[in-house]
């Protein structure tokens, strides 16, 4: 039984359960697993009546919501390749990917979405809106049986393209189920197979590979999945949805943090940061406080503090957030373990269908590092500290680009990109990309990830950090956001005596403005675009070098 199989099955087996909501002017709007079926049956009729044949491709060019998920469903039940698309990026980078992969047709959200592209493409394939599915008042037909097979690509998620032009990665039917078989029995472990729905709250956009599993996932398992549509009302629906779970990038949990240090001060200064064990964790300890007086305070912090910053932030029964994308600070891993909160972290990438290690809930969370290898996958490391991995979950090929498959695809292994290292037990940790690396002109070999992290958690006030230094003698950085020349030099003189002396950043230039995705500094998924960013910044960079390494930076 195909992955669509079991979710159409599980569908049927919910009826009259809620299985997706969202909320609309303030109200919530549900939809039951019957009307879902039912929207799903609709949207297969209007792409049967377009003439479509078995592995076409049709672009998915909407914001979230639950036609995004209906629609997504049809497409693959009809046989043809779901090609989802990023509604936030620029209309050129969408063309560009479409003229890549070729969709015989584009299924969008919103007309303005529509008119965007084909003022940007005026030889675009023909497209259609949603609302002329969804509200044109024509019944639905009677669905032929589901015939995905396992080799069949189902979708065509494009990379986010830190580093060039963004590939098409092809994920067949086998890599998902695979998957969903691996993050169902996961979440098994943590609900502990109790009877009912899980609630889930998702924010993320669906189109991105990670965001796209989960929301399959728990139609597989039947939850009552919460979708966001508005990212500046996170916060405020995150409470209503009271979710059991919910998939993060490390953005939001940094923000989220830094708004409970920043109320906590300002109510009354609790210290935060204590080298002290917390539910299991060692955490933190602010200087200049006891170790006896850490515990103390912990004590009361647990019984009067910690659950009222609990139910405020997230709701009343959260039992984990869930964390992938980019490797999750140490420090902000053990502040929401001290607050009683588990964070799970997950590595992978689209081409191992989003996954490839987890965090076991049954099992010692380690901070800092993403769980073993999932069930049936092989993570090994290669020359460079390159982590390879092989399993069903590796995806088939770049679509039209076989000499781009043949350099990552190499005697059954998938070469990541990434570096790492694995402890005894084989809890896996991300050091950095290789393509990312820094090579100084002394010849040393550095990872500007680790560092830049460190330097942002001394400077709550920061956006963004950059490592700059190829073929110079030193390190520097690029600070973005509303931050001081005597902090950043602060911040550099703290953290640069915990490095070996060619891992020290001896300079910096500010920026006031941070990189963002429409200046197109940052991927789709919030990534740096290295490359650009050292081009856009080149003068600034070169004068960088033609100072004193003591001498404080220009701000623009």
């Amino acid at each position: 039984m195909s992955f669509l199989e079991k979710i159409f099955a599980s569908l049927e087996k919910s009826g009259d359960n809620v299985v997706l909501q969202e909320f609309r002017s303030g109200e919530v709007v549900p939809l039951t697993a019957r009307q879902l079926l039912a929207h799903v049956q609709v949207a297969r009729a209007y792409l049967r009546r377009l003439r479509l044949k078995k592995g076409d491709r049709c672009a998915l060019l909407a914001h979230n919501s639950m036609q995004w998920v209906a629609m997504d469903l049809a497409v693959m039940a009809e046989d043809l390749t779901v090609v989802p698309l990023y509604a936030r990026q620029a209309p050129a980078e969408l063309v560009a990917m479409m003229k890549d992969c070729w969709p015989s047709v584009i299924a969008c959200g919103e007309q303005s979405l529509a008119d965007a592209i084909v003022e940007a493409w005026p030889e675009a394939p023909p497209h259609f809106c949603f609302e002329n599915v969804f509200t044109a008042g024509r019944g639905p037909v009677e669905n032929p049986a589901l015939t995905v097979a396992e080799e069949d690509v189902a979708t065509i998620i494009y990379t986010s393209g830190t580093s060039g032009e963004a590939k098409g990665v092809m994920l067949n039917a086998g890599n998902i189920g695979h998957m969903l078989g691996c993050t169902s029995g996961r979440l098994d472990q943590l609900m502990k197979r109790r009877p009912g729905q899980d609630a889930v709250f998702h924010y993320l956009p669906l189109c991105f590979a990670g965001s796209w599993i989960m929301m399959l996932t728990c139609l597989l398992r039947g939850s009552k999945l919460t979708l966001n549509t508005d990212l500046g009302k996170i916060a405020t629906e995150m409470r209503l949805a009271a979710p059991d779970y919910f998939l993060n990038v490390p953005a939001l949990l940094e923000r989220m943090r830094k708004a409970v240090d920043e109320q906590l001060w300002k109510t009354g200064g609790f210290p935060l940061k204590v080298y002290t064990k917390a539910k299991g964790a060692w955490v933190r300890r602010q200087e200049g406080k006891s170790r006896a007086g850490d515990g103390l305070w912990l004590g009361l912090a647990n019984r009067l503090v910690f659950p009222t910053i609990r139910k405020r932030m997230i709701g009343g029964k959260l039992r984990a957030l869930i964390c992938g994308s980019a490797p999750l600070s140490v420090e902000t891993q053990l502040f929401f373990m001290m607050l009683g909160i588990p964070v799970l972290q997950v590595y992978g990438l689209t081409e191992t269908t989003a996954i490839c290690t987890m965090d076991d809930p049954d099992a010692r969370v380690i901070p800092g590092r993403a769980g073993p290898a999932i069930a049936g996958v092989e993570m090994k490391i290669a020359e460079n500290a390159e982590i390879v991995v092989r399993g069903p979950n590796i995806f088939p090929g770049y679509w039209n680009r076989p000499e781009e498959t043949a350099k990552v695809l190499r005697d059954g292994w998938f070469h990541t990109g990434d570096q790492g290292e694995v402890d005894a037990n084989g809890n896996w940790k991300i050091v950095g990309r290789i393509k990312n690396l820094i090579i100084l002109g002394s010849g040393h070999n550095i990872a500007p990830e680790p560092i830049e992290d460190k330097i942002l958690q001394e400077l709550p006030g920061a956006s963004q950090v950059v490592v700059v230094g190829n073929g110079r003698g030193y390190l520097a950085v690029l600070v973005t956001g509303k931050v001081s020349s005597e902090k950043t030099q602060a911040a550099l003189d703290h953290v640069n005596p915990g490095l070996p002396h060619y891992k020290q950043v001896r300079a910096f230039h500010l920026v006031e403005e941070p990189f963002t995705i429409e200046s197109g500094l940052l991927t789709a998924n919030g990534k740096l675009k290295r490359d650009l960013i050292a081009e856009r910044f080149r003068d600034e960079i070169g004068a960088i070098y033609e100072v004193s390494k003591n001498q404080a930076a220009t701000t623009v």
